[in-house]
């Protein structure tokens, strides 16, 4: 496996590869995207610590009662 590692622009959902790159990779390649954006889908666990569910009855666990279930 070889690497080869250059910037493009992403133009109708095509990654063009430069060509002199293109006789070197052949067919088959794997593909690595790392965005330069820096951003990312918040996931649920983002959300919900955002946005946290609250609950009248909730009460968390006493650090005895952690270490109790252990």
């Amino acid at each position: 496996m070889e690497v080869i590692e250059f910037k493009t622009k992403i133009k109708n959902g095509t990654i063009r590869i430069p060509k002199k790159y293109k006789q070197r990779t052949g067919n088959n390649v794997k593909v690595i995207i790392i965005s330069e954006q820096g951003t990312r889908q918040a996931d649920i666990i983002d959300k919900l610590l955002a946005n946290p569910i609250k609950s009248k009855d909730f009460s968390p666990f006493l650090r005895e009662e952690i270490y109790e279930r252990l």
